[in-house]
Order: structure tokens, then sequence, then C-alpha cells
């Protein structure tokens, strides 16, 4: 370890392939010698000194003048402290010069090791700084291999693994492929930071979405919720503020230019893009197009939706294994409860429409009594073809709204 050229080969390695200052190497070397030396030379406080332009190595061992040496290791009688500096005082530190090779083989074997060891501390700090300001963004790198369903891949300056839960089901890389990632997070482990990837994550789409569509990098469109089945679809919900901009047009870009790069990205995941509304039923409705949810019920207090579709909605609005209505029950928040229109709903539903139209439109007539005419027949306006005053008398109407209620339809 005393040899200049094998320092300085040290230091020039380090330096251009690892990007670790000299400086920092001169203190690393400089520890680990002093750590050896305390075991094979005990006791002794050694001064170390590297050329950082040759490698030069020089050591001193640090004494106190004293009138009576105790410690050969720490002390220096006055008399002797004349040969290392000029006038010496009881109490000065005199440096004399030692020669590193006695520390011996089994000591320059525990210099190298500890200075392994720092470098690689080194390096896990470096690698942590330069990468946790990346947390959340998207990465490129090269596939390395594949241990145990994860991948192993090169982002440069050191590699990251993309585990097997953050794959995308049916997606197969082989070594020397090219991958965009979403650098999930850095586990900072004893082993040193470990860069986890996903492709998986909602957040990967989501940063696809930000760097693909100005807008929502802007700020003019914001993303307001989004639910993923990774490899199948993805949901996502937009808004915007400014009245003249059109949120979903602005995500799927002209002719679809901007959802389809994103669409290629997720080798064909679909993606639905919805207009946000705060309106739970409205924004139910957007989600489940083209199918049409009947019979709404939002409990917020047990944070669940229930409604009706027909029968030949219902396998569409549910998904393959469900994976549909799981995705929009998580866009929306709510648990969902969906079940296949029934007849009696049905008719309740048109029962409600009938009487909510004649109610606006004979405001001359109480509910009792509208109730009285849809439960004779007479659903709509045009039900009142044919019919006289008495017919209206005979159902329980007085002789006066009779004569009105003609007189309103006729109108």
């Amino acid at each position: 370890m005393s040899n200049s050229s094998e320092i300085l080969a040290i230091l020039e390695y380090m330096e251009k392939e690892k990007q670790i200052s000299r400086a920092d190497m001169i203190e690393s070397i400089s520890a680990a010698i002093r750590n050896a030396a305390s075991k094979s030379m005990a006791g002794y406080n050694l001064k170390i000194e590297i050329n950082p332009r040759n490698g030069n190595l020089k050591a001193w061992a640090l004494l106190s003048v004293t009138d009576s040496v105790a410690d050969n290791a720490t002390q220096i009688h006055i008399d002797k402290a004349k040969l290392y500096k000029d006038n010496p005082q009881l109490g000065d530190i005199v440096e004399r010069e030692v020669d590193l090779a006695d520390l011996g083989r089994i000591a320059a074997k525990n210099v190298y090791q500890s200075i392994i060891q720092k470098l690689r501390t080194i390096e896990k700090g470096r690698i942590y700084d330069e990468y946790k300001g990346a947390i959340g963004d998207i990465v490129s790198g090269t596939v390395r291999r594949r241990e145990k369903g994860a991948y192993i891949v090169d982002l440069g300056l050191t590699v990251a693994v993309l585990p097997k839960r953050e794959c995308i089901p049916g997606e197969d890389y082989a070594p020397g492929e090219r991958i965009r990632c979403l650098l999930l997070e850095i586990d900072n482990s004893p082993r040193g930071p470990e860069i986890i990837l996903s492709r998986a994550s909602y957040k990967f789409v989501k940063r696809l979405f930000e760097l693909e569509v100005s807008e929502i990098a802007e700020k003019s469109v914001k993303i307001e919720s989004m639910a993923r089945e990774p490899g199948y679809r993805t949901k996502i919900a937009v808004s915007t503020t400014d009245p003249r901009i059109d949120p979903v047009g602005a995500c799927v870009g002209a002719g679809g230019t901007r959802v389809k790069g994103i669409v290629r990205e997720l080798n064909g995941e679909k993606i639905d893009i919805i207009k946000y509304s705060p309106d739970i039923p409205t924004l139910l409705e957007d989600c489940i197009k083209p199918a049409v949810a009947k019979n709404v019920s939002v409990n917020l207090a047990d944070k669940r939706i229930s409604f009706e579709v027909s029968k030949s909605d219902l396998s569409v609005v549910i998904g393959k294994g469900g994976s549909n209505v799981k995705l929009t029950s998580r866009l929306i928040g709510l648990k969902i409860d969906v079940r296949e229109e029934s007849k009696t709903g049905a008719t309740e539903q048109r029962i409600e429409q009938a009487f909510d139209s004649m109610a606006q439109r004979l405001d001359n007539l109480s509910a009792e009594e509208i109730a009285i005419l849809i439960g004779e027949g007479i659903n709509s306006i045009e039900a009142f073809e044919g019919v006289e005053v008495n017919d209206l008398v005979e159902m329980g109407l007085s002789q006066q709204q009779a004569i009105a209620t003609l007189e309103r339809v006729r109108q």
C-alpha cells in the first residue's frame, strides 16, 4: 500500500469510473491505514499524508516532548526531540517519520478491506443522493437479467430492481432490452440503498400523463382520481377550472395521439378518461357508459352506492372477474352494489317519471289528485284524449277541478 503508483492508480480509477473525488479517497485510505496501525503499532498516533498528484504516501508518529518517557509510542525525550525539531520545549508535539512497510502483510490486507468497505459506504451514499430526488419520476434503463421473477435493470450509475409484484402481467423483457419504469422508492437497507422500480403502480400511468399532456403539467387540467388494474384497464377522472379547456379532449389529444402514446407504452392497456364531477351519480354515469344506471341510491354514511342496470349492461358494468366494477368503485371512492334491473323497479321508475311530468304541467292538482289519475291509467297529457268532465268527476275530482284540468290540457 506504500507504493505510490498503486495509490495513484486507485485515485484515478475511482475518480473516473466511480465519480468519487480524490479528496474523499485520500481521507478513506488515511483512515484505513490509521485503523490498521492501531492494531500492529498499538498506541501510536499517526499523521498520514497522501499526495493527490502522484500518490506518494508518508506517515509520522506524533510524540509529546517529555523529560521522562513512560510510553515510547506517544512520548519522546527532550534530548531526542532535538533530532526532529529545533529547540523543542516540554509538552511540544514532534513528528517522527515512520515506515509503513512495518505494518506487515496482515495489516496491509486490513487496510485494503477497510478501503473497500469505505468505498462501498461512499458509493451507497452517492447513489442515494443521486436518486432520492427522482422518486416518482420515470427512469430508463437496460434489462441485465432476471432473478426469481424480478428484473435487474441497469440505470447507468447503478442497478435497480423491478420486482415481480411491480411488473405488468403478461410483459416479458429480454436482457439488453430498454425499459421505462417509475422510480417507486429507495429502500435504504443496511446493505445499502436498493432502488425499487414499478410499471404496475397507478403512479406510473399518472406520470406518463403528466409528461404527455402539457395541460396537466401546467396544472390547467387536474387529475382528480385514478384507478388501475395493471395490464387490463386504467380509469382516470380529470377536471379543469378553465371553461375554454375540454379536460378529456386535452388528455386524448388530436386524433387520440396523446393517449395512444401512453397505451403503446403500456402494451395495449385500455384507458378510460372521464370528466370529473363532484356529483357522485353524474360521475358514476360517466364511469359506466354506455351502460345506464337506474334507481341510483347514495349512502355516504356507509360509503356505498347502489344502482340497477339492464340485463344486457350488467356483465359490462361488472367486467371480467369483477375488474371493471372494482375500478369504478376505487375511482369514485364508494363501495358499489349493482344488480339487474327488476321489472318492479322499472315500473316504479316509470310511475315516478309520469308523476313528475304531470305535476309540472298540471299544477292546479294536488299530489293526491295526480296519483288518482295515474292510478286510473292517465299517466300523460296525451292520455286525456277523449276524457270528459264527468269521467274525471267519477275518478274522484271535483266538478271545478275537472273543468280546470281539462282546460289546462287543451292549453
